[in-house]
């Protein structure tokens, strides 16, 4: 059977495949806003990104993977896992302790350890002040999501990279910006441009507040179909979560028996009321 390599560094980013594409049901408020409030917004969480990349480099989690493939029946044809303890050496640099990694049985794409890796660095696709000149972004109205009120904008890039002179990757979807924190707490989209024998998925990203300062991600998760343009497509499920995060250095606690799979309807943890 044919195998096409899947970058899996597209998976983990932070709605759209033309914009509004990728945009489901939900109960969004058009709401009137000013530019110069957007543009001030815009900046605001642009710059707690780069905060929230330089914190993430000093805590320890736990990051538990899962990709399947899966045939025209609804079965599951193959299973790729891997779960894992994202340490810190002792001179800051992280590393990876393998728990859990049995033999993959995916034979339709090919997923080298590399794409593996960039899972553990939870979102390599940047909407920090220094890449945000790149994208274009759009206030769609505001969304109350359990506890939290949310601002909802659509990111696109301004223009999409030549796929055969650069390997720059960039983020095309939709996002939720908590409006107190003014952090990101969920985002839906997708790696682009795509090229010949390369696809990404649909992913969407759910949040937690850590430390009652940091927004770092819990849980992502994608139901997609690949579709190559040879005509040859593949229809893959992906859950990926994160938790147990601790600043600073610590040993591996193995889990008997590693949750699979997260609540039935995950929500951004809303940040610890001040006293």
């Amino acid at each position: 059977m044919k195998r096409t390599r899947i970058v899996l560094f597209g998976l983990l980013v932070l709605c759209f495949s033309a914009i509004g594409a990728f945009a489901q049901e939900s109960k969004i408020v058009k709401t009137a806003m000013s530019q110069a409030e957007i543009d001030r917004i815009v900046r605001t969480f642009t710059t707690k990104e780069a905060e929230f990349r330089s914190a993430l480099t000093e805590y320890v989690f736990y990051r538990n993977a899962k990709i399947q493939t899966i045939g025209m029946g609804g079965q599951v044809t193959g299973v790729y896992q891997r779960d894992s303890f994202m340490a810190l050496s002792e001179q800051g640099v992280r590393a990876e302790k393998i728990l859990y990694f049995p033999i993959p049985t995916i034979k339709e794409l090919i997923i080298t350890p590399e794409d593996v890796d960039n899972l553990g660095s939870i979102n390599p696709f940047a909407l920090e002040p220094a890449k945000a000149a790149l994208y274009n972004f759009t206030f769609v109205g505001k969304e109350k999501i359990d506890e939290l009120d949310l601002y909802v904008f659509d990111v696109a890039p301004k223009v999409l990279p030549d796929p055969k002179k650069s390997k720059e990757l960039l983020f095309l979807g939709r996002i939720w910006v908590d409006d107190e924190d003014l952090q990101i707490v969920k985002s839906k989209g997708k790696a682009v441009p795509e090229g010949k024998n390369t696809r990404y998925p649909v992913v969407e990203t759910w949040r937690e507040n850590v430390g009652g300062k940091y927004w770092f991600p819990s849980y992502a998760s994608s139901d997609d179909e690949l579709v190559f343009d040879s005509g040859f497509a593949v229809k893959l499920k992906m859950r990926v979560s994160y938790k147990d995060y601790t600043q600073g250095k610590s040993e591996v606690r193995i889990l008997d028996d590693p949750e699979e799979t997260p609540p039935t309807s995950p929500t951004p943890t809303p940040t610890p009321k001040k006293p």
